[in-house]
């Protein structure tokens, strides 16, 4: 099959994004056409979440019904809230008798200063993350904009703009993975000061520039260098395949996703970092071995994730108050 290099091309996921770029702060959600079998690995030292204890092989609840990545610190947790809203609208969640009740994990980056100042301020006595969340919900599609909008609209790294990239694979047996990526890092995606991205080794084609390595690296390459304080940063990923798994599967795919978070970002899951990766999977095909194929699954959600990360900051745009983007620094 053809791959655009998106998440959605896995078939039956929708994404959607809100933003108000007065306050530079957004929403990203994935919405599944049909529960989908999740788990998560949280590696960052400052991570906030809602709903992700479900996704322990040892709960009950299979299926989920959405996953939200928001900006807005633990504010922007009200975001799932906003997505429950417009599913229970559409008849979705797990059925409790009567009820429905959305199933919507969520996590959160560290986007309050964006602009350079308390965007909170201005938010009057509510944040405005409910109503984000529900009109990200609601615009959810089959294409995937990239760069500075939902969850992205925000985000940054210690050297330049950080958004929302994505990307995706195909194994041998046929099995699709994909990526979207909020990036938000207290470290750096490029090598340095040079546009090289340190992804470079898993970049296919020219995704994010096609520069590869340096020729030589320079000397400040793997110097310590971080922005911000403590609770002030983060990497949001989620990492979808076609496969049937179980949780306890999805588990491992997000535990082995993890490692493009460290090929594509130094340094990385820091006392001041949130990361958190999601892992899910839509059920259509099954895998030929059910450890050498989610081997291959995995070491695959790896190197998507990385690419996810460099291409967010590739596409990203600068915002007023903010640090320069990739393009304005590097053309």
């Amino acid at each position: 099959m053809a791959l655009h290099n998106l998440v959605t091309d896995i078939a039956g996921i929708r994404v959607g994004h809100a933003a108000d770029a007065t306050l530079g702060t957004g929403v990203s959600v994935l919405v599944f056409d049909q529960p989908a079998v999740a788990s998560v690995d949280i590696r960052g030292g400052g991570s906030g979440t809602r709903e992700t204890a479900l996704l322990d092989p040892a709960q009950t609840v299979e299926g989920i019904d959405a996953i939200v990545l928001s900006g807005g610190s633990a504010f922007g947790l009200d975001a799932a809230s906003g997505v429950q809203a417009f599913l229970r609208e559409q008849g979705r969640g797990f059925a409790v008798r009567s009820a429905r009740v959305p199933i919507v994990p969520a996590a959160i980056l560290f986007d309050l200063f964006s602009r350079g100042s308390d965007n909170s301020a201005q938010w009057g006595q509510y944040p405005p993350y409910r109503e984000l969340g529900y009109d990200a919900a609601k615009s959810a599609s089959a294409e995937c904009a990239l760069g500075s909008i939902g969850a992205g609209t925000g985000a940054t790294t210690v050297s330049l703009k950080g958004g929302i990239g994505a990307a995706s694979a195909q194994t041998r047996d046929g099995v699709v993975v994909s990526a979207i990526a909020a990036v938000n890092a207290a470290g750096s995606v490029t090598i340095g000061d040079t546009a090289h991205f340190w992804a470079a080794p898993f970049e296919v084609g020219a995704e994010f520039g096609g520069r590869g390595w340096p020729q030589r690296f320079p000397d400040n390459a793997i110097s310590f260098r971080s922005k911000g304080a403590a609770g002030q940063n983060t990497t949001l990923a989620v990492v979808v395949t076609d496969a049937i798994l179980t949780k306890a599967q999805c588990h491992r795919l997000a535990v082995m996703a993890q490692s493009g978070l460290s090929r594509a970002i130094y340094p990385v899951h820091t006392p001041l970092d949130g990361d958190v990766v999601f892992a899910a999977a839509t059920g259509a095909k099954a895998l030929r071995d059910p450890v050498f194929s989610l081997s291959e699954l995995g070491a695959a959600a790896a190197n998507v994730l990385a690419r996810a990360v460099a291409r967010s900051v590739y596409e990203a745009k600068a915002i007023p108050g903010g640090p320069k983007a990739y393009r304005d620094m590097f053309g």
